[in-house]
């Protein structure tokens, strides 16, 4: 299903991210200590005259992983070539992409954790030595060769930082986490999209798309094109927050940007398992979903919102979950009812 509050990247999402990514630091809103540090490096590289060390950036989707790479190169004022995990399926493939790179360049591979472990062993000695090892021929005449590659900067991205090998994670000399976008940000962000598309949309237009894009600039992006549609519409062009909600509301997202299917994880905790602790392999079953996407897709907010708690035992629903739906809480609840299911 189609979730207009999905952080995943979108067909409908390839040109509006391409119009409105930032290309410097002094564009890109939020995330300051990343960019601080972000800064201090590329500013002691320049004077030393060399590149990069590797950098890994990790993080839910949506959060501009590849718009900071983006920018990284701009302020370096280099090359950048972008690839992913899964588009490199053999070893010759990194190969032919890493002896195409140039002094300096930036090398960009997204969702990093779905490399294959052939081709891993084909990335260390380049990261580590700037050298490609290759095997020519077969059988007793085969001879390993070496090819000295550019000096590059190899620039990770996964919103899955365990699956990492430990010796890949090893050979990054900087390791960042993005983290969800406060209010303030989020309402800078939708500020600046508004401007960008030539969107009228008044104060409480803005706070009110910010306050539901869960804290990730894409959904903000991508629900400001929504409520733009409706307004031009319904309300002459311009985005009040009356205006806001109702789209919102007809696009069934709410006030915290909680959509059905949010509220379908929330509900199966809350009124089949008495609010848990239940298994992930539990919930999936009862909302015939796949556990790594609810762990990976719709649980980091759910997180993030604190209404919902992974202990020991399984999945738990808070006090503040149970609020947002306006059914009653009794503290232990959720214990006394584990404990007796367990007897």
């Amino acid at each position: 299903m189609e979730r207009v509050i999905s952080a995943k990247l979108k067909e409908e999402d390839v040109v509006l991210d391409a119009n409105l990514r930032p290309r410097c630091f002094v564009e890109y809103i939020g995330q300051e200590k990343i960019k601080e540090n972000l800064r201090i490096a590329i500013a002691a590289a320049q004077k030393r005259g060399e590149g990069l060390d590797h950098i890994l950036l990790y993080g839910p989707p949506g959060l501009g992983k590849t718009t900071l790479a983006h920018v990284i190169a701009a302020e370096m004022g280099i090359n950048i070539k972008i690839t992913s995990g899964p588009a490199i399926e053999r070893s010759g493939d990194l190969a032919a992409i890493l002896t195409n790179l140039h002094q300096e360049d930036i090398l960009f591979i997204d969702e990093i954790h779905r490399l294959s472990r052939v081709v891993e062993e084909v990335l260390y000695p380049a990261m580590e030595d700037f050298a490609l090892d290759l095997m020519i021929g077969k059988g007793a005449g085969a001879r390993s060769l070496r090819l000295h590659l550019p000096h590059f900067t190899l620039v990770g991205a996964t919103t899955r930082f365990a699956p990492l090998s430990p010796p890949l994670r090893d050979r990054f000399g900087a390791v960042y986490r993005l983290d969800f976008y406060d209010q303030k940000a989020m309402e800078a962000i939708v500020s600046r999209s508004a401007r960008i598309l030539k969107v009228e949309v008044a104060e409480g237009g803005v706070e009110e798309i910010a306050r539901r894009a869960r804290g990730t600039p894409r959904v903000a992006n991508r629900l400001l094109k929504r409520v733009r549609d409706y307004a031009q519409v319904m309300a002459e062009g311009l985005i009040t927050e009356v205006v806001a909600e109702e789209a919102l509301a007809r696009l069934e997202v709410d006030r915290v940007g909680l959509d059905e299917v949010d509220h379908r994880i929330l509900n199966t905790i809350i009124k089949k398992f008495a609010g848990g602790p239940v298994g992930l392999e539990t919930i999936a079953a009862a909302i015939s979903e796949e556990p790594d996407t609810i762990m990976d897709v719709y649980e980091p907010y759910l997180l993030q919102l604190a209404f919902l708690e992974r202990t020991p035992r399984g999945r738990v629903a808070t006090r503040l979950a149970y609020e947002h739906l306006g059914l009653p809480y009794q503290k232990g609840h959720q214990q006394s009812l584990w404990g007796k299911s367990k007897g």
